[in-house]
């Protein structure tokens, strides 16, 4: 389906040859003007040097081939040279019963289709979710839903942090509460037990002990370096704690992204790369990439354009030990090995920007990855609170997210009983799909890189640019398509069979208008990983629509026909709005 721009441009264009001129300068664009006229040509003012002519006079020799024109209202050529456009009702019309009839809403699928891994994860095992994974995990999941509605394969991995000396602290802390287990006698060559000595609830205590001990006691945290490395080598009985570990956590994790509808294609692990290292440094030595320093192994990555210091990229520490950089290197050669992707994007805080173009241009540099193949760090700014400081609890803790998405299901809550009487149960379920809009729009419509300040008050609210204001919105159109049904007779399906007419006023054209900018909203949001811009246009088309609403008899329309195309109207505006709510992870209650 042509876009709206697109549609218009052509018959400008055509003008333009008609004219005399370049076919190219007839390139059309929403006004900035919009008090003035809805669609705006500056082409006269580009082609007034090469042609040797007043950018106005060009702009009336074109106005003029437009005369006429079924396409436009009204056309006009202002000074110092703009073509000023209002389209004609009926071509919105024809557009937006073309649109409606098409089950992608205008949008069109990626001229190439890609395999994107989109790493937005990074939890770490045996610690609860906090409020800091609340980012990379609601960002990472809107990306891959919006790029997987393009038409792209797009794979997301959670890459967990499962490797290291946390495992060591975990299992010498294990060790010194509970010396007798099976795990710790090194004579044992039996079955381990199934089921895992700890809770999570266990475990969540396990590994903060373990971690204050080892920075007051130099002696249990070299017997937990010990224990890394002897896992790191293989050690059996600490390989079965380590898995008890994933098994316990992971399944905690989960529910938790469940909470939050974030799932993963991959439940991939930094120890899933390990087997990949001595490959890597050894083809890093053998093709000259690395070298030593200072008795460290390490790749320079600074190019001669660089304005500021970029540290080369370590490879291996001066004893031998890898580091992030080597696990995440060994993870890009995993990736490329496994699934040979043509993009991997990074979700991360942008305070690891440093880092990843350091990994990056050792990557390109050593040819782990092809030209082809783009790799992307999408850096998040901060969570923060009502003090501009990051997000904590009240006594000054850092809050865990369920304990958070708890506090806005029960606020949610609150205010659906507090202005409905209703069934408990029933208002539970809508709060939980209330607040879900209310946490994830509030801090998609954030652009990703800037920090924010997470207001409850301001993201529960039903007024203003949030979710629930939203979701308000889509409870509203439902409702009204409902009783239409009943009235009627109608089922849903046959309300797609109902036709859009030229709008019979401006507040109805405007509602027009906005549908059609969804696609260059969509296709925007792709192309720069900006998922605040479907917020921004979402909040727009409910407004409009609200608007609308307001000034227009909608049921009570006398004209069958008229009633019927409003109808029609608020069909495809809920379709657009359940379209893009789902691109931002979250979908819209029957009732509210």
């Amino acid at each position: 389906m042509e876009q709206i721009l697109d549609l218009i441009g052509n018959y400008v264009s055509e003008a333009f040859e008609m004219a005399g001129y370049d076919r190219e300068l007839g390139r059309v664009t929403v006004s900035n003007r919009p008090d003035l006229c809805e669609y705006q040509c500056n082409g006269a003012m580009a082609g007034a040097k090469r042609y040797h002519k007043a950018p106005l006079q060009i702009a009336q020799e074109v106005a003029e081939h437009l005369e006429g024109c079924d396409a436009f209202d009204s056309v006009e050529a202002v000074k110092p040279g703009f073509l000023n456009l209002t389209l004609s009702g009926e071509l919105l019309s024809g557009f937006l019963n073309e649109m409606k009839d098409d089950t992608r809403l205008g949008v069109p699928e990626a001229e190439v289709r890609k395999k994107i891994i989109i790493d937005y994860g990074g939890a770490n095992v045996a610690k609860p979710l906090h409020v800091g994974h609340l980012r990379s995990a609601v960002i990472g999941e809107s990306i891959k839903r919006i790029l997987r509605y393009m038409g792209h394969e797009t794979i997301g991995d959670v890459h967990l942090g499962d490797w290291g000396l946390q495992m060591g602290l975990i299992i010498a802390q294990l060790r010194s509460q509970k010396p007798d287990l099976v795990y710790f006698d090194e004579s044992y060559d039996g079955e381990y037990p199934e089921e895992a000595p700890f809770t999570i609830s266990e475990l969540e205590q396990i590994y903060p002990e373990a971690s204050r001990r080892s920075k007051e006691d130099e002696a249990f945290r070299a017997e937990a370096l010990k224990a890394t490395e002897q896992l790191q080598h293989g050690n059996r009985g600490y390989r079965a704690v380590w898995q008890h570990i994933l098994d316990v956590s992971v399944e905690d994790l989960k529910k938790n992204y469940d909470s939050l509808d974030v799932s993963f294609e991959l439940w991939k692990k930094e120890s899933d790369a390990q087997p990949y290292i001595p490959g890597l440094v050894e083809y890093l030595k053998k093709e000259g990439y690395a070298h030593l320093d200072q008795g460290a192994l390490v790749v320079d990555v600074a190019e001669e354009s660089d304005t500021k210091k970029i540290p080369p990229c370590m490879i291996l520490k001066s004893d031998g030990a890898s580091l992030y950089n080597t696990t995440d290197l060994a993870t890009i050669v995993m990736r490329m090995e496994n699934w040979n992707p043509d993009h991997i994007i990074y979700v991360v805080d942008k305070r690891q920007d440093l880092y990843f173009t350091q990994v990056f241009r050792c990557a390109r540099k050593t040819k782990l990855v092809g030209d082809s193949t783009e790799l992307t760090f999408l850096g998040f700014g901060t969570m923060n609170g009502r003090d501009g400081k990051p997000f904590k609890t009240r006594d000054g803790g850092v809050m865990r997210l369920e304990m958070l998405i708890s506090d806005i299901n029960e606020e949610m809550l609150r205010k659906i009983l507090e202005n409905h009487e209703t069934d408990q149960n029933e208002a539970r379920d809508t709060a939980k799909t209330v607040a879900l809009s209310a946490i994830k729009y509030g801090d998609l419509s954030n652009q990703a890189s800037k920090d924010y300040i997470f207001d409850t008050d301001k993201f529960t609210s039903f007024e203003g640019n949030t979710g629930p204001y939203i979701l308000y919105t889509m409870v509203r159109i439902k409702s009204i398509l409902r009783r239409f049904m009943e009235e009627s007779g109608l089922g849903r399906d046959e309300l797609d069979s109902l036709v859009i007419l030229p709008a019979a006023d401006e507040c109805e054209k405007s509602l027009g208008l906005t549908l059609t900018a969804f696609a260059p909203a969509v296709l925007q949001a792709a192309g720069e990983l900006a998922p605040h811009k479907i917020c921004g246009y979402i909040y727009e088309l409910a407004n409009q629509f609200n608007h609308f609403y307001h000034e227009t008899k909608i049921l009570t329309q006398e004209k069958e026909a008229q009633k019927e195309s409003y109808i029609a109207q608020l069909s495809l505006t809920l379709r657009v709005l359940e379209c893009g709510i789902d691109m931002l992870g979250f979908s819209a209650p029957e009732k509210m």
